[in-house]
């Protein structure tokens, strides 16, 4: 599913115009970014967890010449399914 078949599978079940839907659904998207970014987290009971992890810097190689190289820390966000996407799942 892409994001246009999720704006029209929400406008269907939501009986709202596709519009709305699709402003409905940047909001989301927004308010998730904005909130990782900031160092928060968001939690839809019975979907899951977004949240902002820590990757430690590194030393990795250079495929083409084989020298080593440090990669920085960097932050990664994350998602912690919940209980009732598992089961939905399985």
């Amino acid at each position: 599913m892409n994001k246009t078949e999720l704006i029209a599978h929400i406008a269907k079940h939501a009986d709202i115009s596709k519009a709305a839907a699709a402003r409905a659904l940047d909001g989301t998207i927004d308010a998730v970014k904005t909130t990782l970014r900031k160092g928060g987290t968001v939690s839809l009971v019975g979907f899951g967890t977004f949240a902002v992890g820590q990757r430690a810097s590194r030393t990795g190689r250079n495929p083409r010449t084989g020298t080593p190289i440090k990669i920085q820390a960097t932050k990664i966000p994350k998602f912690r399914p919940g209980k009732g996407l598992k089961d939905a799942v399985n």
